[in-house]
């Protein structure tokens, strides 16, 4: 079975680099504006993993420069991941609110709508 997923996820990852999406064009005031608001926001992921592959596929459509956290490889964003956000399970969004509070979100649809939500239909 670990064969098989190391497997699929080697294909993946090909296919990934061999079809990559185009980003959004935006201003360089607008594309500031935009980098500026994503420092407030880090996605804890596996390299592999298909959820993550499609999540950081929307985040190049719509141009945003997001962290992103190792959470199979470092233990640190394991940890973090675990304690704040409840489970190791990715993908998932850290938020940091505009009133410093921290929201953690969970299923890549919902991350994919968060960002185009709050990105893309601006």
């Amino acid at each position: 079975m670990a064969f098989i997923r190391w497997f699929l996820g080697k294909i993946i990852l090909t296919l990934n680099f061999l079809t990559p999406p185009k980003g959004i064009k935006r201003s360089p005031e607008a594309q500031a504006q935009v980098d500026k608001q994503t420092r407030l926001l880090a996605l804890y992921q596996f390299h592999a993993c298909p959820f993550c592959v499609k999540v950081r596929r929307a985040m190049k459509r719509f141009s945003l420069d997001i962290e992103l956290r190792d959470a199979k490889n470092n233990d640190t964003f394991r940890q973090e991941l675990l304690e704040n956000g409840g489970r190791v399970k990715v993908p998932c969004l850290r938020i940091t609110n505009d009133d410093g509070s921290v929201s953690w979100m969970y299923e890549s649809n919902d991350i994919i709508r968060y960002l185009e939500q709050r990105f893309v239909s601006e």
